[in-house]
């Protein structure tokens, strides 16, 4: 008997999606894109209207033939790709490579924010026809990229070396990279001082710490000799409450998670790198197995810009709150982001798809990376439909002869979304609140003594995957789905590199960037790359046609790459030397990047062929003998920690070892998440891990 075929991107979902539906429909797979632009060629007719020309991907074959035989034993056809702009090209390109459009089966197109059965069920009785504007506004997206990757990729292969790439999204991300170097290169340090007084009250035998205001007005302390001043006038004053003032301060609740905002906490709270956020969101929303439950979606689409939430999921976050925390934790209204311009709006807010399903009932079914992004997700959502957090001030003055010092506190009154969720910035240090609360106007504070400290103003930081996230989202540059993509990239071409979170542009990025500034301005300029994304949205909504957008792109690109052709000169980079010798001819080695990552090799290849694998070092001496301790890896890739010396040292550690000794045996420490864990068995001294500049 003929049924329903439902074609969906990933095999993950189709046993999900199987179980929803019941045995009038077959679900099966693309894996993917079935057709694309060539490898071997830019793939667009320049000549004829700027055609794309479409090939299958090569090992589909096998895939579509079976595809197909589907298709045949089907009566409707129901396209059921990812929601999103992407999801609809992919949609298009089955319709095209299955040849749906000539047969006569009923193809509709269908899209769901989650994998449950409701959203499943609803999605099949409202299906539609293929959305050719989010088609065009996808392909438009693809052909510009591919129109800038193949015209300025051979030039770099040619000036400067074999392998680069330049990429639209990807040439800015690495300019702003640059940028933000360039002013920590630049930055003098001003200095500046700060005062404190350390004082006693009667209330308490604590100390309270007390800030120097100035006069009337703030008054900044800009060098020694100021401070000097200020001190010696302070000699022998009482410090006495002048002024106390009480109020209330409101944090408010979160917003939902969008696919940047997720990618930020999940590094900072997590240590998640962008890409490996997405790539354990993916699961989560793909379907994991939950004991008893069978396999099931966990969370809503993962690419989104937006922060609403469907009213029914709404009804059931405020209805799970009042139950479990009781009704005055129950949000009064709402706050949804709406001011970004750049806001798609096509999908919810990541949410999860069962708000029930709290985080200790998965616990145990989930392996610990995914169950600790669910967490954050999960209690993000929850916090969102939460009233907010309400403290009590104290703001204190005091009046030292001609100067005034100021102090302040704070204490919960109502926790709020706080009992779910919170930032590093909630978890305060013990406020003094319950010491300065007692204080009255007129009461004499004992001075215990003067902290006087010499500061340096700091340079911008640099930026971490997170931060250029969010600058990239701030700036409109990049969707939802090309942040991650955008950063593994130039981390693969070696344009920049990661150490302690931190980005940092190499030689070989400094050159692209600088050819890029200088020979393609318009194409690496943030305001032009975020008009450029507002047309392809304009595309999206059917205002402007996609094949306008390239034709009015290309002419300027086409000068450029003529221009730059003529004008740039071959550019060496030269290999990073290193202090190991080469046992066969003597010569310093240079680290290489291979496949697999760094190596070590002769610079006198040809002749002398010699390669060995390069140890890198984490600057910390190996407690067994003189050796450094060098990163290493496992057969299957798993990091671990030995000595440069191996194998006559055996040392090892899965843990990185610390440069700080015990100060309790003196033994070697190791890191452990926030903490430094002494390896001596019968000492077990610990201590926080000091925190990164």
């Amino acid at each position: 008997m003929a049924g329903s075929l439902v074609i969906v991107e990933s095999p993950a979902k189709v046993k999900t999606i199987k179980k929803y539906l019941g045995s009038g429909y077959e679900v099966t797979a693309s894996n993917g894109h079935v057709r694309d632009l060539p490898k071997s060629t830019m793939g667009i007719d320049v000549e004829n209207d700027f055609e794309p020309k479409y090939i299958t991907i090569r090992g589909k074959g096998e895939l579509l033939a079976k595809l197909k035989k589907d298709v045949k034993k089907a009566d409707k056809i129901y396209l059921a790709t990812d929601p999103d702009r992407e999801g609809e090209a992919i949609s298009w390109h089955l319709s095209k490579a299955l040849k749906l459009e000539d047969s006569e089966k009923k193809v509709y197109r269908i899209s769901f924010n989650e994998i449950t059965k409701n959203a499943i069920k609803e999605a099949i009785k409202h299906p539609r026809n293929l959305d050719m504007n989010l088609v065009d506004a996808q392909q438009a997206r693809r052909v510009l990229d591919r129109i800038v990757g193949y015209s300025i990729s051979p030039l770099l292969w040619a000036k400067v070396k074999r392998g680069l790439s330049a990429g639209r999204v990807q040439s800015v991300a690495l300019r702003m990279i640059c940028d933000r170097e360039a002013q920590i290169d630049e930055f003098i340090p001003e200095e500046y001082w700060t005062l404190e007084a350390e004082l006693l009250t009667e209330h308490s035998k604590k100390t309270v710490n007390a800030k120097f205001y100035g006069k009337k007005s703030k008054l900044a302390i800009n060098n020694k000799a100021e401070m000097d001043k200020i001190l010696k006038a302070l000699k022998g004053a009482s410090y006495i409450v002048s002024e106390i003032n009480e109020g209330e301060r409101v944090k408010k609740a979160p917003i939902p998670f969008t696919t940047s905002t997720l990618q930020q906490e999940a590094s900072k709270k997590l240590n998640y790198s962008t890409q490996k956020t997405m790539r354990l969101a993916q699961q989560l929303y793909e379907g994991v197995e939950v004991k008893g439950k069978g396999t099931i979606a966990l969370i809503t689409y993962l690419r989104t810009d937006s922060t609403r939430i469907a009213a029914e999921a709404d009804a059931a976050a405020r209805e799970f709150v009042d139950k479990s925390y009781g009704p005055e934790y129950v949000s009064k209204n709402v706050v949804i982001k709406t001011n970004n311009n750049n806001v798609q709006d096509a999908h919810e807010a990541i949410r999860p798809t069962d708000v029930n399903l709290t985080p200790a009932m998965v616990k145990e079914s989930l392996p610990r990376e995914l169950f600790r992004l669910y967490q954050l997700i999960w209690k993000r959502f929850v916090a969102s439909r939460m009233e907010n957090a309400k403290y009590k001030t104290t703001s204190v003055k005091l009046s030292a002869g001609d100067y005034i010092f100021t102090m302040s506190g704070s204490k919960i009154v109502f926790d709020g979304f706080m009992s779910v969720y919170t930032d590093d910035d909630d978890e305060e240090k013990v406020s003094p609140d319950a010491i300065i609360g007692k204080l009255k106007v007129g009461d004499e504070l004992k001075l215990e003594k003067l902290l006087d400290v010499q500061h340096f103003t700091q340079p911008p930081a640099h930026f971490t995957e997170a931060s250029l996230v969010k600058a990239l989202e701030e700036q409109g540059i990049g969707r939802p789905s090309t942040y991650a993509p955008t950063i593994t990239t130039i981390l693969a071409r070696h344009y920049i590199v990661k150490e302690q979170k931190n980005l940092y542009v190499t030689e070989l990025g400094q050159i692209v960037n600088s050819m890029m500034v200088n020979y393609f301005g318009s194409i690496v300029d943030k305001e032009f790359t975020a008009n450029l994304e507002q047309l392809l949205d304009s595309v999206g909504d059917g205002s402007v046609n996609w094949k306008t957008v390239v034709s009015n792109f290309y002419p300027d690109l086409e000068s450029a790459v003529e221009q730059a052709s003529k004008e740039l000169e071959n550019v060496k980079i030269a290999d990073e030397v290193t202090d190991v010798i080469c046992e066969n001819c003597g010569r310093n080695m240079v680290i290489k990047y291979g496949p697999h990552g760094k190596f070590l090799a002769c610079p006198g290849f040809p002749e002398c062929k010699n390669t060995k694998p390069y140890l890198e070092k984490i600057g910390v001496k190996c407690p067994k003998c003189d050796g450094e301790v060098v990163i290493k890896k496992t057969k299957k890739g798993r990091i671990y920690y030995g000595c440069s010396n191996a194998p006559e040292c055996d040392f090892m550690s899965w843990n990185k070892p610390s440069s700080i000794s015990c100060p309790k045996c003196g033994s070697y420490m190791v890191e452990k998440g926030n903490k430094l864990l002494c390896m001596n068995e019968e000492c077990g001294y610990s201590e926080n891990k000091p925190k990164e500049e």
